[in-house]
């Protein structure tokens, strides 16, 4: 029996508008999928950068998944506030046109919206939603959308606040649809601790690409010392089986490919 696919569950690509800082500027992927290749990461799930409306940048990152869609999965991001309104037609389109299977949502353009969370139980997607901190918000996600999983990247803060990270832990423990990933985090005693009482079911391999290194995210997993179902589930299963939620994982994938390739007929006449 193979080690199973590696998916990298948290990686940003193209370009944005702010050009503020990196993470609305550019996010080229080239270094990134060398560092990938040597961590032995099998496939990416890629998302757009910062933007003011997400329309644009979701067929952007179509296109660059178009072009590799045997390493990279796309989710579409939605801006709560710039794109309210067409929400729906946006996520119906990332599905049915462009081939993505989730949606990422950041506080950093706004809170997380009824609209949004509609939409993915519409679609059977998972949300994949940095809250800044603001981990509260996962007990009222959890009771609202009891039928949609949640994940909440770097266990809550990228900022490395252990307060919201710790406690984070207690939803990961008591609500079936909150998850989180591993990108960024730093402490890492507190990440053992995610592992111990949540259990390796409820954690994805992220790195926050292209701008963190892979070899080094990675190495916090293999740090963890999991038992080889555990680490397999971390390292990519858990992730499959959340995009599998709205069609069977396998499927899921061939869907994405079929729909990709179809997406870059249509871009190239």
């Amino acid at each position: 029996m193979g080690r199973g696919m590696i998916i990298d569950c948290h990686c940003h690509a193209g370009k944005g508008d702010g050009l503020t800082q990196p993470a609305d500027t550019a996010a080229p992927l080239d270094k990134y999928l060398e560092r990938a290749r040597d961590a032995g990461i099998d496939r990416t799930v890629i998302f757009a950068t910062f933007s003011d409306g997400y329309v644009h940048a979701n067929r952007q990152v179509a296109r660059i998944v178009a072009h590799n869609p045997d390493r990279l999965i796309g989710f579409a991001f939605i801006h709560a506030l710039a794109d309210k309104g067409r929400v729906e037609p946006m996520v119906r389109e990332a599905v049915g046109k462009l081939g993505l299977v989730g949606i990422k949502v950041h506080r950093h353009d706004a809170r997380i919206s009824r609209e949004i969370c509609a939409a993915a139980r519409r679609y059977g997607l998972p949300i994949l939603y940095d809250v800044m901190g603001e981990v509260s918000v996962a007990e009222i996600l959890a009771e609202e959308y009891p039928d949609v999983a949640f994940i909440i990247p770097h266990l809550g803060s990228f900022a490395d606040d252990w307060r919201a990270q710790t406690a984070l832990i207690d939803h990961l423990v008591r609500h079936p649809n909150i998850f989180t990933d591993t990108a960024g985090v730093r402490r890492f005693d507190i990440l053992e601790q995610a592992v111990k009482r949540a259990g390796a079911r409820k954690i994805l391999f992220g790195t926050d690409g292209p701008w963190l290194h892979p070899m080094v995210e990675i190495a916090k997993i293999y740090a963890l010392n999991l038992s080889p179902t555990d680490q397999a589930a971390v390292l990519g299963g858990n992730l499959m089986r959340l995009i599998g939620r709205q069609r069977g994982a396998s499927r899921c994938v061939a869907f994405r490919q079929a729909a990709a390739a179809s997406f870059a007929a249509q871009v190239s006449d």
